[in-house]
Order: structure tokens, then sequence, then C-alpha cells
């Protein structure tokens, strides 16, 4: 709750060395609008929600005809908000604000969860009505203000269960004999208005939210897998960062333009994997310049890679455990997902096109911006891995700058790699790492180490990124160049 505390000097007292305060509660200004899960309950004329969590020992008590109204039977989950908590009343009074179902079916747990932590697990109607007003034709006019992509070769690489496909990557040979790389991101700007619905809608959720069974998306179904998604053979409106680079991974030249494209192919990762592997296999349903393509970027992203942790990019690769679950939602396998050159070749592009963005707009506009920010981390932090890792006979080196640092951890997973003792050393590791944030001062990405770096590639998924593209957009339509 949000309250008023009255104190005076004589409130401080203390205890075992340390100040506290003592206050009284005067008023509740406002009512916390937490929702809290029980098990719906009736006794005579008397209605319940009984509560399971310990953050809310007493139960509450409900109006029985708002409860059936809202359809709550005897022994269903529901979600509760406290309205009212007189102070000589025993228990609190609430509303039931959703029905969740009945205890141990999947959807009804899973819902209680995104409830408990005041996560949306659905749009309200008028957001959702609202998005399918929004139109899916693509309009001459539409395609004249922009760079047209549609003739050169573009495909995606995603997971096989993908249902969005938010970036694209095109590739084509210049006269020169460099590449034209294009990062294609779904266009969600021209969709999603400042102020809108739809808008508001995502800026209060935020980003999307993953579970083990399902995604809880910014957006709602319409843009997030139709409208925005890059699927094959459909004309995409899109914000792209367009590389020209060398055979030996330089940037010779970059722009960054509204596009629309025509994506030939879509690619999982085992697919690009198996293309990169057996690159003198033919592939079904994959031509040969799509597959000379994947194998030029892959040696490109390779150089990229080796590149960044050369300046002191840190390498940190815990295993990803996926869980395979039935048509029921029902967990019956959990295995480990295998990262390979596919999955880095697309990473390795979508960090150069966020940092050349955020270099973009800071170095040569001088914009105001939001970056994506990583601090270096605390030296009492790093002693304690150092006194940690001498445990196990491992060392440390000289560690006074944020290089050093990421060159003695690199050494150390090295060093520590197929051990036992491994996935700890690279917890306590990540745990005497900054936290990275938002800021709109360029603090630069020490884990990355990139002195300018910002969220570009995910629209669909991430607020920061909706908002960086607005950004660069308004830029570009003001004929402001990297010439």
């Amino acid at each position: 709750r949000l309250v008023d505390i009255q104190y005076n000097r004589n409130d401080f007292e203390t205890e075992r060395g340390s100040f506290r305060v003592r206050g009284e509660v005067v008023e509740i200004i406002e009512r916390s609008g937490k929702q809290f899960v029980g098990i719906f309950h009736t006794i005579g004329a008397q209605a319940w929600v009984l509560m399971q969590n310990r953050s809310m020992p007493y139960d509450i008590e409900v109006d029985l005809a708002q409860a059936q109204a809202m359809g709550a039977e005897k022994g269903m989950k529901v979600s509760a908000v406290v309205t009212e908590w007189k102070r000589s009343a025993l228990a609190p009074r609430g509303e039931i604000v959703d029905v969740l179902g009945m205890p141990g079916q999947n959807d009804t747990e899973m819902h209680a969860i995104l409830a408990e932590y005041g996560l949306p697990y659905r749009f309200e109607s008028q957001v959702a009505n609202a998005a399918d007003q929004i139109s899916e034709e693509i309009t001459e006019a539409d395609i004249a203000e922009r760079e047209d992509f549609r003739n050169v070769l573009t495909f995606t690489i995603d997971p096989a269960d993908a249902k969005d496909f938010d970036d694209a990557l095109s590739f084509r040979k210049l006269e020169n004999g460099n590449y034209e790389i294009g990062v294609h991101i779904a266009d969600v700007t021209h969709y999603v208005r400042p102020g809108s619905l739809v808008d508001e809608e995502a800026k209060s959720r935020g980003t999307s939210v993953y579970l083990v069974d399902r995604t809880m998306p910014m957006l709602p179904e319409k843009l997030a897998n139709k409208l925005c998604s890059l699927r094959p053979n459909e004309e995409k409106l899109t914000f792209s960062a367009i590389f020209e680079m060398t055979p030996l991974g330089r940037i010779a030249a970059s722009r960054f333009t509204r596009t629309v494209i025509n994506s030939d192919h879509r690619f999982t990762y085992e697919q690009a994997q198996a293309v990169i592997e057996n690159p003198k296999a033919e592939h079904e349903g994959v031509q040969p310049e799509v597959a000379e393509a994947v194998l030029i970027l892959n040696s490109l992203a390779a150089k990229l890679r080796k590149k960044r942790f050369a300046s002191g990019a840190i390498s940190f690769e815990r295993p990803e455990m996926k869980v395979e679950v039935d048509e029921k939602g029902r967990p019956i396998n959990v295995y480990q997902k295998i990262t390979k050159e596919a999955n880095w070749l697309i990473e390795e592009f979508m960090l150069l096109a966020n940092r050349s963005v955020a270099e973009f707009v800071s170095v040569k506009c001088k914009k105001s911006f939001v970056y994506r920010v990583h601090d270096e981390p605390n030296q009492e932090k790093v002693e304690a891995l150092r006194n940690f890792i001498g445990n196990f006979g491992y060392r440390m080196g000289p560690t006074t700058t944020g290089k050093e640092i990421s060159k003695e951890l690199n050494s150390l997973f090295a060093a520590a790699k197929d051990t036992p003792e491994y996935n700890a050393i690279e917890l306590l590791s990540l745990r005497s790492m900054a936290k990275a944030r938002y800021d709109t001062e360029n603090l630069g990405h020490f884990g990355l180490a990139s002195g300018c770096y910002c969220h570009f590639t995910s629209p669909i998924r991430r607020y920061p990124d909706l908002a960086t593209h607005r950004i660069i957009s308004n830029i570009v339509v003001g004929n402001i160049s990297d010439s």
C-alpha cells in the first residue's frame, strides 16, 4: 500500500548499533492493485478466497454475487485484489478480478503464476480490437518511400518452433569485390503509432514474457505473428542496417534506412548448421546461391566474433535448457540446446547492427538516445572470485582495468572448461558482473567490449527497441546521413 507515515525525532531508536525509525500509518492514500491467487470457497452466503501465498497470510472476503457473476465456482483458482481493510476487521475485503480455472490444469497454473507476478496473460478486448483494425495493405506509397530489397537474396534463421520472425539477413556481391549485408528488422513503428492503444499496452508490458510452454507477447498476435513477422514469400516493411563488408570482415560503409523485403527462404538453426557443416552437399529445398550466401556470412561472422573477443568481450556460454511439453502443456523431456555456428552467425550480425546504430546516433548525429549499458565489475567481487577459484588451483593475473578483467575471465573459462567445477566458476563470475541496464548516458558495454551499444533488433518483443526505431527513423526522415 501507499501510506502516509508521520514521525518525529524521538521516534529514532538505536538497536545493535543501527538506526531504526518508528512511525504510525495515519492514512491510506492508495491501495495496491497487486493480485493474490487463491481458492474460491463459500460458506452459506459468505464467499472467500483462501490464500496459498506467504506474502498474504489472510484470506480475502469477497462478494458472493460478484464472484458468481465472474463465473467463479467452489474449488476454482481465482485472483483477487484487496479493496478494503478496516482497522477493526479481522480480514480484508476484496473482489475477484479473474477466474483462472480448476487447480492442477496446465492453463490454470500458468495463469496463476502470471497473475501472482502481475504479468498480463491476455489482451483486453479494446486493445485486441485496435490491433485488428490496423491495415494489412502495403501500398505503393509505402513502397515508394523505402529502399526496395524485394529482389535481393534474403532469408531468416530461427528456432524450429519460432512463430514470429522479426529479423532477416540479405546478401549480394558488389562489383568491387565486397559484400552488401542487410540486417532487416520488422518495422513495428509503421503499425504501432505513439499514444495509440496498442502502443500504450506495449509500453505497459515492456517486453514479451517467455514461459516453458508459451509466450506472453508484448504485441497482439496480428502484429507479432503476422504483420511484423518476416515470413517467406511475403512483402514486409522493415527498418534496416545495411553494411558493405570486405571479404576480411572490415566494415567499409554503413547506412540505416526504411526498406521493403520479400524473404526467399526460412532456415531453422539446424538447417543452416547443416549447410555450414556440409558445404559441398546438396541440401533439400536450398538453392545453391542461398547456401553460398550462408557460407560467406558464416565466414564473416566468424571474423567479427574473433575481433570482438580480441577486443575484450567476455565468453559466457552457459548451457540453455529446453523443456519439451506435450499437447496439454505437460513436460515430457528436458534437453540442452547446443549453440553452434548458425546461432553465432545471427548473433554477430545482430550485435553489429545494435552497435552500429548506437554509434551512428551518438557519434555522428549527437542525438539523445537510449543506450544499453554495462558497467565494469566491482573490484571487491572480483577479489572474492579470485579467492574462490584459488580453492581449485586456478589463478587470475592483475585486473586493474576492464580489459584485464575480461582477458583473465576468458583465460579462466578456457582452463576450467569440461571440469566439474566449471559451472560453479562461471556462475560466480556472472554474479561478479554489474547488471546491464538502459541509460540515456553512453557508458559503454563492458561484457560486449563495446564503447557504444543499444537494442535495435527486437521491436516485436522489447519496447526499448521500438523507441530506438522511432528515434533513428526521425533522423532518417530528417535526411541526416552517415556520410
